[in-house]
């Protein structure tokens, strides 16, 4: 079966001050979904899922996704904070979402093949397309389930507008991923990159680290741990009001329990999005660029 895309599209963007996954930044009026979905159709992905708050979901039909729709096999799952499994309740202060683990599985009914999992507000790049769909498309090729995540280079990552958080891959030997370590405050500073962990003192990077933007490649038997996860963070965490439960600590988990194991690929793209409000203008300008090269249309839809 070819490979679904599924797209993360309910948060809210708060640093951004807006729901940037609405806001336009194509020659012709596309949001970066636009090109995402474009991407993902010209790579061979035949179905594409967004996960989104439930009272957004007009604004994508009609502002977002329409001339898309048009062109592509899309539906729409929702990020309820009261899907929860059987025998939690929602705790009454709760408004935060759960996360994006959580995201990923509201699509469980949607998804039977692999698929990839992105987010709503990014810019990934063509040839990352390219290269998960080549790997989502043949069977695993070991024992236990083989799942991939797109490494992008740090230097290839990073906002002129402020500083940032990234998760930096470890790999073993083979290229497979060993382990996510989040990084905050990563920023340049002068000729170079510097970030924090947790606990540590201030970290000189080569920028040529890699680092997880979350396009990420599963397979169908993620739901089956996600789910068990989940349960699991709900028991220790659910009275802890800003909790969520994130993809990298289940891709974490399952490597660690030896249940499936994260090839790390290596993309040449450079990688762009809209963190702060400020990060506009390099957008338009980024795609605007890719336009006048010959690697979009002017119009993704005509």
């Amino acid at each position: 079966m070819q490979p679904t895309l599924l797209i993360l599209a309910a948060g809210m963007g708060s640093r951004y001050g807006g729901l940037k996954q609405v806001d336009r930044f194509g020659p012709a009026g596309e949001t970066i979904v636009e090109y995402s979905i474009y991407d993902a159709l010209r790579a061979g992905f035949d179905k594409i899922v967004l996960v989104v708050r439930r009272e957004f979901v007009n604004d994508f039909r009609e502002m977002v996704l329409k001339r898309a729709m048009n062109k592509a096999d899309i539906s729409f799952v929702y990020q309820d904070l009261q899907k929860l499994p059987e025998g939690f309740e929602l705790p009454p202060d709760r408004v935060k979402p759960w996360g994006t683990g959580h995201a990923v599985m509201m699509a469980e009914q949607e998804i039977t093949a692999p698929f990839a999992v992105i987010n709503a507000d990014d810019f990934y790049g063509a040839e990352s397309y390219r290269i998960m769909y080549d790997f989502l498309s043949k069977p695993s090729p070991g024992k236990i389930e083989e799942y991939y995540l797109m490494g992008y280079r740090l230097d290839n990552t990073l906002s002129e507008s402020g500083s940032v958080s990234r998760g930096v891959c470890r790999v073993d030997r083979e290229g497979y991923l060993t382990a996510i370590h989040e990084h905050k405050k990563i920023a340049r500073e002068g000729n170079s990159i510097s970030g924090e962990m947790d606990g540590s003192p201030r970290i000189t990077f080569t920028g040529d680290e890699q680092v997880s933007m979350n396009l990420i490649g599963f397979r169908p038997s993620m739901f089956n741990h996600l789910r068990r996860l989940f349960v699991t963070f709900l028991k220790q965490q659910i009275t802890e009001n800003t909790a969520e439960f994130y993809i990298p600590f289940a891709m974490n988990e399952v490597i660690r329990s030896g249940q499936a194991c994260v090839k790390v690929l290596q993309t040449p793209e450079k990688w762009f999005g809209v963190t702060y409000r400020e990060d506009r203008d390099m957008v338009v300008n980024s795609l605007r660029k890719l336009v006048d090269q010959g690697k979009y249309p002017p119009d993704l839809w005509v």
